[in-house]
C-alpha cells in the first residue's frame, strides 16, 4: 500500500491519508467517480470500487484500492498508468 501511495503521489494523483492497507484516491465528484471506475473496468480491465455519498460526504467521493502481495510492481505500474490516462481523459483535478 505504501508503494502504491508513493507511485500515485509521484503521478500527481490525490492520494488521501490512510493508516490501513486501503488506498483512497480522492475524485471529489460523484459522476466523475463513477465514470472513472467504469472507464478503468471497461478500458483497462481494472476494478476500482467507487465510494460515493452517503458512504462519504459529498465532495469527498473517491476510488478505493486494496493492493495485496499478489500485485507486483508491473501491476502497480499498470494501475498508475491507467489512472493517469483516465484522469486526463476525464479532466479531473489533480493533487495540488
Amino acid at each position: 500500500a505504501a508503494q502504491l501511495k508513493d507511485m500515485l503521489r509521484d503521478a500527481g494523483l490525490p492520494v488521501m491519508p490512510s493508516v490501513s492497507h486501503i488506498v483512497p484516491l480522492l475524485v471529489g465528484d460523484p459522476v466523475a467517480c463513477k465514470q472513472l471506475s467504469d472507464m478503468l473496468l471497461h478500458d483497462y480491465a481494472i476494478y476500482a470500487q467507487p465510494i460515493n455519498y452517503p458512504t462519504v460526504p459529498r465532495g469527498k467521493e473517491r476510488l478505493r484500492f486494496t493492493p495485496s502481495p499478489m500485485h507486483d510492481d508491473d501491476a502497480l505500474k499498470g494501475l498508475v498508468a491507467a489512472l493517469d490516462e483516465a484522469w486526463t481523459r476525464l479532466n479531473i483535478q489533480r493533487a495540488a
